[in-house]
């Protein structure tokens, strides 16, 4: 530890963020880093604790405690303290991929459960990561990293979102020929197409994929495995596949005008926008879609919220944002101690533009849709809703969100976004390679586990785990990697 008294001598400081009305002009990243010297003292505060809950990663009632991928932080800090950015660099590639992406939209973990955090505020380590992986770009030291000897074993990987591309990049690197399909005309999976650009620029995930394909992997985009190709097919083709599909499957809402038209689920919707500005290079955005329209975002996580940002960029009339559960406290309850994850009311970059351009936070807590109303056209225009309040079930024990009666609201609604999560896989995938699924629609493996119950098939990320974080998917990939290469080769140095 460099600075012993560093998070006494320090404040915790973060980059500057452009002011909502002038960020909502453009789809482009609107957080500006700080310079390396206010940087480096950032890296200061870190206490290098005996114990570095930050790193560990650990499951508490239920919620994950620091980083899943036992990132080296307190060293890393340390080394960000002391200027040693090259060092720190080749310590974080130890156990991250892409430290690139999570920087940019991991919720950090790491810092909630950092130690600083339990009387004061966390090390800023999400932005100390992010200036060491982009002054490693800046200085060339990322450069590919090609193995020596090839091994004669192929693996193929069925989706370029973050587990799959991890699973890639380390299986490449042990010496395996690694083929990654992807049914869309672009790789990134979730990161490309369900992440906004003002989240995540897309030139950082081309950047990735260019070094991944100098290093050897083939990727092979607009094939969608079990349709265009049979599962079959791949089988005999390869030695190994990895399924990492994502949890691909929208959670919908069936209520009595669901058919109406205008009514798109929300990762489709973000799609199809991202899709417009690259497609354009950024001098078309698709204004059509929601130019003087009253959204409403059904779901309050993070792709709602990504939902409310872009519908914003879009020249939206008003958004409104339906969250079925009770607002959060803006502090920590007893029930809920460091070092769990906070469950505390955040505002996120859509609900600060929200409030910034019509006045108040879009979201109405404790409330769901029971009807959608559609005009002489089909065309939805309105939306019945009314308010929930939580009872326990007496035959299980659970707490419910039962409708309160006389609560119903009739609100304009000519733009719908269902962003209420997901599923599970999709069917088709699974069935093509007769993989079993669990109750959730997950595929089945062993806890702890990432081989199927077909031989030579394993899976990874969303679609083995469930909806969850990038960080998640990133470590459920590397994981895939060690078990199938010591399927391959009888021992991982993986």
């Amino acid at each position: 530890m460099g600075k012993p008294t560093g998070f006494l001598d320090y404040h915790r400081e973060t980059g500057k963020v452009l002011p909502p009305k002038i960020r909502i002009s453009n789809f482009h990243e609107f957080r500006i880093p700080l310079n390396k010297e206010k940087q480096k003292l950032q890296g200061a505060r870190c206490m290098a604790c005996g114990v570095p809950f930050c790193q560990s990663g650990a499951m508490i009632a239920g919620m994950a405690s620091g980083c899943p991928l036992h990132n080296l932080i307190p060293e890393t800090n340390d080394l960000v303290y002391t200027g040693n950015w090259k060092q720190a660099y080749n310590r974080l590639s130890k156990t991250h991929s892409f430290p690139e992406f999570t920087s940019r939209v991991c919720p950090a973990l790491c810092e909630a459960a950092c130690t600083c955090n339990l009387d004061g505020e966390p090390v800023a380590t999400k932005e100390n990561e992010r200036a060491i992986i982009e002054t490693a770009f800046e200085e060339g030291w990322v450069v590919p990293q090609k193995p020596n000897v090839r091994t004669g074993k192929t693996v193929a990987i069925v989706g370029s979102g973050p587990a799959g591309l991890a699973a890639a990049q380390q299986l490449n690197r042990r010496g395996h020929s690694v083929t990654v399909y992807e049914r869309s005309d672009r790789f990134g999976g979730l990161l490309r197409y369900g992440i906004p650009n003002m989240k995540l620029e897309k030139c950082v995930i081309d950047r990735r994929i260019r070094l991944m394909e100098e290093e050897g992997v083939c990727f092979v985009p607009n094939v969608n495995i079990g349709v265009d190709v049979s599962a079959k097919e791949l089988q005999e083709k390869y030695d190994r596949v990895i399924l990492a599909c994502g949890a691909s499957n929208p959670r919908d809402i069936k209520v009595p005008g669901r058919d109406a038209k205008g009514i798109f689920f929300a990762v489709d919707f973000l799609k199809r926008v991202t899709k417009s500005l690259l497609d354009s290079n950024f001098e078309k955005v698709p204004y059509e879609l929601i130019g003087g329209k009253h959204v409403l975002v059904i779901g309050g996580g993070d792709t709602g919220n990504d939902c409310v940002g872009t519908s914003i960029r879009l020249g939206a009339k008003s958004v409104k944002q339906l969250e079925m559960m009770p607002k959060l406290p803006m502090e920590r309850l007893e029930s809920n101690p460091w070092p769990q994850w906070p469950r505390v009311l955040k505002t996120d970059y859509g609900q600060e533009e929200a409030i910034a351009v019509f006045g108040s936070d879009p979201r109405i807590y404790q409330t769901t849709v029971t009807e959608f109303i559609p005009d002489k056209k089909g065309k939805v225009c309105k939306a019945k809703i009314v308010k929930l309040s939580g009872q326990k079930d007496e035959k299980t024990g659970r707490m419910m969100m039962v409708p309160v009666e006389g609560t119903e609201e009739v609100i304009p609604a000519d733009l719908v976004l269902i962003a209420a999560g997901f599923l599970g896989c999709e069917k088709y995938v699974a069935d093509a390679f007769g993989v079993a699924v669990n109750a959730r629609n997950n595929v089945d493996t062993k806890p702890d586990c990432y081989d199927t119950s077909v031989q030579g098939v394993f899976a990874a990320g969303d679609m083995h785990r469930g909806q969850s974080l990038v960080v998640w998917a990133i470590r459920e990939g590397r994981e895939a990697a060690k078990v199938v290469d010591e399927s391959l080769m009888g021992y991982t140095n993986l």
